[in-house]
């Protein structure tokens, strides 16, 4: 990803928004498909997506409390 200290709020929300998304869809893909293997993927994918969108968020949040 690129540097994110660059970005506005409105882009922050906007990629908090796709992220939120994104794991919305992956959490429906792992309720619709069986074996350890894909869940141990979809759950890898889940928590790379949630990690990023925890990092977003506490940037948005710091850039809007300035």
């Amino acid at each position: 990803m690129s540097n994110d200290n660059s970005l506005s709020a409105s882009e922050l929300n906007d990629r908090i928004a796709i992220l939120r998304d994104n794991i919305r869809q992956l959490v429906e893909q792992a309720a619709a498909s069986s074996g350890a293997q894909d869940e141990e993927r979809t759950s890898g994918r889940i928590a790379q997506q949630q990690a990023e969108l925890d990092k977003l968020v506490q940037e948005r949040d710091a850039l809007l409390k300035k």
